[in-house]
């Protein structure tokens, strides 16, 4: 059986492959899209797809296909949107065209993954030069939501990355910690100070502690209410870091994950280096 291209799908018309255009977005040096895809898909299939360094790429009529890099080779095909309008005044850091969404081709969003050796270096590209190329490796059961949980000794989490998946609802990574009472460490990567936390039946288990943060960016703890009075809470979501040192199941006695924390914040020497209080 042969491979499945991307245009057995699409099946754009020949009459219409000159008006068809590619934004293949990836890292750029200093931010990372599949990040803010995973915040919110807008971010990537407006702001990374119409960006205003692009003003001169696109115009009004054309169709424009939207790629987000997974891995090597790897791309996930996010939107597919027909451009309708052209922001003439659009100021930097602002998106250069409108478009909207075309639904015929929605069933894919999110959830195909083509294979594709990106040979140059910008990220346009027009889609009748490379068509040939996009062979379809993967359709997702349902649409891209973000990294499945890894196991307990691997979390590893930016801020951005834990209110994400708490925003949109991962259910294994739900699942796995509404049930568990831990010893968690925030690190401040700006500085390098650390914060050991305790999940614990009483403060509503690691799902209920790790929301907090999520909302509030300091979980009520003193030092980190300072840290964001202090810096603000965009300081806490481009430097805080989320792990876990240790978990135990909802069966084990509360004064043992409190034990280990005490034993985790010597350790660290967190109360006096980091942001423990006490």
């Amino acid at each position: 059986m042969g491979e499945i291209m991307l245009d057995d799908l699409l099946r754009f018309s020949a009459a219409g492959l000159d008006d068809v255009k590619i934004k293949f977005n990836q890292w750029n040096g200093s931010k990372d899209p599949m990040e803010l895809y995973k915040e919110n898909p807008e971010i990537v299939n407006t702001d990374w797809l119409f960006a205003k360094k692009q003003r001169d790429y696109f115009s009004v009529g054309q169709t424009a296909v939207c790629f987000l890099k997974l891995s090597c080779d790897r791309w996930l095909l996010t939107t597919i949107k027909k451009v309708t309008n052209k922001r003439d005044n659009a100021e930097i850091d602002e998106v250069a065209f409108d478009g909207v969404e075309l639904p015929e081709y929605s069933q894919y969003y999110g959830r195909v993954i083509v294979r594709y050796h990106k040979r140059t270096r910008p990220q346009g590209v027009f889609y009748k030069r490379v068509y040939q190329e996009l062979v379809v490796c993967e359709i997702l059961p349902a649409a891209f939501d973000g990294d499945d949980f890894p196991g307990y000794d691997k979390v590893r989490l930016s801020y951005r990355q834990l209110a994400a998946i708490l925003k949109r609802g991962k259910h294994d990574w739900i699942a796995a910690l509404e049930s568990q009472k831990a010893v968690y460490l925030i690190t401040d990567k700006a500085n390098g100070r650390l914060y050991v936390g305790s999940a614990t039946a009483e403060k509503g288990m690691l799902l209920k502690r790790w929301r907090a943060y999520a909302q509030n960016g300091h979980g009520d703890n003193d030092e980190l209410v300072k840290l964001k009075a202090e810096k603000g809470f965009d300081y806490i979501k481009d430097n805080l870091q989320y792990a876990i040192l240790e978990n135990y199941n909802a069966r084990v006695d509360d004064a043992v994950i409190l034990e280990r924390e005490r034993w985790w914040k010597e350790t660290l020497q967190s109360r006096k280096f980091g942001y423990n209080g006490n």
